[in-house]
């Protein structure tokens, strides 16, 4: 019981000044659009666990294990270390890698397009489950699951048995990492990206849309209603507004069947007048 105590005091003293470093500036785990990243979260996640059993497993040895001959031996506290926690490990950080030059070589193309980053507070969880336009995505939920619940079974087991060193998990626990991660990047891979729209404007009647992902023949939405649309050479897309426009709407790009999230547009709101300086009052004679 005291071990088992005295390790999680170890993890809360290891993950606690992470996770209020992350809540303060969390631009560690977050991509280029400024939400959460999957792939980022979950290594550094499997990262802190296992340097957590690693340091509670040392710290237990050389104190009541009985020093150094306790690591020693083929059924050793880290026996399970080759076969089992490191392709663990391995898995989110393969899908770590490949997700970021995947990402990086499609929105360099122009095949995809990141949203602008919505401010610099704090991120919802949700991201970490939810495609770009914030709508919640299977492939990533899974990922996500499995990896927490996967985590739990590690922590849970070896709290049950400090002395036993690193939990004996099945050599097969890898899949229960590696699998998800093969399918999330396989999803970041294969699956075609919608366009993203990044910045909506309006001036002088004429629409602007920015983003990605616009392919050869897109068609910008408002309200419903198809615009005639023009490319410009830098990948923006411009359209006329109608007399019968409303002043605040919403806009849809399409292209090749695929749709964006809806963008909705408000104009700016009107600065007020600076009021008038107070005329001095006149003073009786």
């Amino acid at each position: 019981m005291t071990s088992a105590l005295c390790a999680l005091a170890l993890l809360a003293a290891l993950a606690g000044p992470i996770v209020l470093r992350l809540l303060r500036h969390p631009g560690f785990v977050t991509g280029r659009d400024g939400r959460l990243s999957t792939s980022t979260t979950l290594a550094l996640a499997w990262t802190v666990i296992l340097v957590w059993l690693l340091l509670a497993t040392l710290g237990y040895g050389l104190t009541a294990g009985g020093g150094v001959g306790w690591f020693q031996g083929p059924e050793g506290p880290l026996s399970s270390l080759t076969t089992v926690y490191l392709p663990l490990l391995g898995g989110p950080y393969a899908a770590l890698i490949a997700a970021k030059a995947v990402v990086g070589m499609r929105v360099e193309r122009g095949s995809m397009a990141k949203p602008a980053p919505k401010g610099t507070g704090r991120r919802p969880v949700h991201d970490l489950i939810s495609n770009d336009g914030g709508r919640t995505d299977l492939v990533d939920l899974q990922y996500v699951a499995l990896s927490a619940v996967t985590m739990l079974y590690v922590v849970a087991f070896f709290l049950t048995d400090v002395g036993g060193g690193l939990p004996k998990l099945p050599a097969e626990m890898w899949a229960l990492t590696g699998a998800p991660a093969g399918a999330y990047l396989l999803n970041k891979v294969a699956v075609r990206g919608n366009p993203v729209i990044t910045r909506v404007s309006v001036t002088d009647g004429l629409l602007t849309v920015e983003g990605g992902g616009f392919g050869d023949n897109p068609r910008v939405e408002v309200d419903g209603t198809a615009l005639p649309t023009t490319v410009t050479p830098a990948g923006t897309l411009t359209a006329a507004l109608t007399a019968t426009a409303p002043p605040a709407f919403t806009v849809v790009v399409t292209t090749h069947g695929l749709r964006s999230d809806p963008s909705p547009y408000a104009p700016p709101s009107a600065q007020p007048s600076a009021p008038l300086p107070a005329q001095p009052s006149e003073q009786p004679a």
